[in-house]
């Protein structure tokens, strides 16, 4: 589903490119009065937040996590963070056309799962609560 007037999250290869930050380190300064949650069902562990006065996505959260992916089309080109790892790659039809310049994993891998834990480890096992101003009525 693609809202109106609402900004490409996917790259040319189809993909949604996400920068992964621990929730304790993610603030909004301006805005956050129109972020908006939105999940594909009403018993879906994932939501996804959206800037209701433009209908941009701006993070995905999954229930329990300590993180949050914010779509990386947010970032300035100068300021996005270097592309570390594509996961996923085996949900896609071919994975042929992939550069190898980073790597293209299957599924996630046993050190991203480590890197999540060692962040979850730095915050103290908290999972700090991300208050949205409600649903988004599509």
């Amino acid at each position: 589903m693609t809202l109106p007037k609402a900004p490409r999250i996917v790259d040319e290869k189809g993909a949604t490119p996400f920068v992964m930050h621990r929730k304790d380190r993610v603030r909004f300064l301006t805005g956050a009065d129109q972020l908006r949650e939105y999940r594909l069902s009403s018993d879906a562990g994932t939501r996804r937040v959206i800037a209701s006065c433009c209908n941009t996505p701006v993070f995905m959260e999954m229930k329990g996590g300590h993180w949050l992916s914010l779509y990386g089309q947010l970032w300035p080109e100068d300021a996005l963070p270097k592309l570390e790892m594509r996961t996923m790659t085996g949900d896609l039809a071919s994975a042929e056309g992939l550069p190898n310049d980073v790597p293209n994993l299957k599924q996630h891998s046993l050190s991203f799962y480590a890197r999540l834990f060692g962040a979850w480890v730095k915050m103290g096992f908290r999972n700090p609560k991300i208050v949205v101003g409600g649903d988004l009525h599509v």
